[in-house]
């Protein structure tokens, strides 16, 4: 058994992954914000969700369901 012939560049450094919120596979480095800073590069210290899925969520999040204009003074 020949190691070389088992394993590729491409196992080595993950490139791609698939976003679990859109499906699209990007890439890691470029597409997905890093959680972990004390691990260095690897896979696991980048998040699941790439940017752009987690700009949306934000922006969702972040959406006011109770506007001021509606608020009114509790009847005490």
């Amino acid at each position: 058994m020949d190691l070389d012939e088992q394993l590729e560049l491409n196992h080595l450094f993950l490139t791609d992954r698939k976003c679990k919120s859109c499906g699209e596979v990007k890439n890691l480095v470029d597409s997905f914000y890093r959680t972990r800073k004390d691990r260095g590069a690897v896979p696991s210290s980048y998040s699941y969700i790439c940017k752009e899925c987690f700009i949306e969520h934000v922006k969702e999040r972040k959406k006011d369901n109770c506007p001021k204009s509606k608020w009114e003074y509790p009847d005490w």
